[in-house]
């Protein structure tokens, strides 16, 4: 299927960008458990709207009805005011993660489907860079996929910046790449394939490493046109 404009008319606000970038996650990691991974490998969306703030600790009231414990009491701390604040970016995510299971699940690589939100700012442009560049660090492979018309930024710049690296393609404006880390000759090296998108066009076909010997085809355009489908885009 050709790509499609999300996020100008016709298609929006009718069939808003960011449902379908969920939807997109959704068949990405569908297509990777059903099809691609081997055993001991598993995928799993993840979709959040900024910053889950509560998600680390949660305090419920307890059930009077619940019958006593000999758990001891928690006093509740009250913290002293923070020393400083400082403006932070918390900007959505839609992102396919891959795990290897045995012996408890390890992230081994990353899908990220661009939201305008990761392009708007520079502040949430770095935040961006900086959780790819991250996971790079850690090796961990990494894929992003910019389909977003409505903000020009080049987050793939922005990640070789990290690296101190200004070379690559030009400044599309839409694009897909696939990044591996490696250890060569004890050099510590990131490959990349970098593929610029263009409306009207169909989506390519990268590679996912999830280790040294196994790579993944990712048919990028089998996914979206399966999302189109599944989501009456025409």
């Amino acid at each position: 299927m050709l790509l499609l404009d999300h996020f100008r008319p016709p298609l929006h606000p009718k069939h808003r960008g960011d449902s379908f970038h969920s939807s997109w996650a959704s068949s990405i990691a569908d297509s990777l458990n059903e099809d691609l991974l081997p055993d001991w490998y598993f995928a799993a969306q993840t979709m959040s709207a900024g910053l889950p703030i509560e998600i680390d600790v949660a305090t419920f009231a307890e059930d009077p009805t619940e019958p006593e414990t000999t758990a001891v009491a928690t006093r509740v701390y009250a913290p002293p005011a923070a020393t400083m604040v400082i403006p932070a970016a918390f900007p959505d995510t839609f992102e396919v993660q891959v795990y290897y299971e045995e012996g408890g699940a390890k992230l081994v690589a990353a899908i990220e489907l661009i939201s305008p939100s990761n392009k708007d700012r520079p502040l949430h442009r770095r935040a961006f860079a900086a959780k790819c560049s991250g996971y790079l660090s850690q090796g961990i492979a990494v894929m992003i996929v910019d389909v977003v018309t409505t903000r020009r930024a080049n987050l793939h710049h922005e990640i070789l910046s990290l690296f101190n690296h200004n070379t690559g393609m030009p400044s599309a404006e839409l694009y897909a790449v696939s990044y591996r880390p490696v250890v060569r000759d004890s050099a510590e090296e990131i490959e990349i394939w970098t593929n610029e998108l263009s409306l009207g066009e169909p989506l390519p076909t990268l590679p996912l490493w999830l280790n040294a010997q196994i790579c993944l085809p990712i048919n990028l355009d089998a996914t979206y046109s399966s999302t189109c489908g599944r989501r009456r885009i025409p």
